[in-house]
């Protein structure tokens, strides 16, 4: 019998009728533009905030390094994820930024494509990933960093329409 979500009372796509995990068909759902934007953060010591910003982190620099360490992410998130689809990204876009207010280091993808199928994963994997290379990075000074908040914040195309969350 398949599973239902616990309170929408929907069916989880990725279970046939037997319980058995599988990838969902969408050979027949109609190809169009689709956009996923994510967003998280790492937080971290006001110095350690500020040897990212100043460029004296020892590794490099974490902001470059993290930003391409998302675009890859994106791009491979169906050999990380289980039941993810291989999808022609037209476009992955990661931002970060530092925020002294919050000592964190904001993190925003977004991911695009034409096809039958969104791209929440890409856009959710890329910030993990780019979340963790700025762990890495700086883990040497600060292991008290704190990986936060990584959620999707806007969906649009495909039949299910937009959703959008702060």
């Amino acid at each position: 019998m398949p599973k239902k979500a616990a309170k929408t009372g929907k069916k989880l796509t990725h279970f046939d009728a037997a319980g058995n995990a599988v990838m969902v068909d969408v050979s027949g759902k109609a190809s169009t533009a689709r956009e996923a934007i994510a967003k998280g953060a790492v937080f971290m010591a006001p110095a350690t905030l500020k040897m990212i910003k100043q460029g004296g982190v020892k590794k490099g620099d974490v902001l470059a390094v993290a930003q391409l360490a998302g675009i890859m992410a994106a791009k491979r998130t169906p050999d990380m994820v289980p039941l993810c689809h291989p999808l022609a990204l037209s476009s992955v876009k990661v931002e970060l930024s530092c925020d002294a207010k919050t000592n964190a280091v904001n993190i925003t993808a977004i991911c695009k494509v034409t096809g039958a199928t969104g791209v929440e994963m890409e856009a959710l994997t890329a910030v993990s990933a780019a979340a963790l290379t700025v762990y890495d990075m700086c883990k040497a000074v600060d292991r008290g960093m704190r990986i936060s908040d990584i959620r999707l914040v806007k969906k649009s195309g495909g039949k299910s329409g937009t959703f959008v969350q702060d």
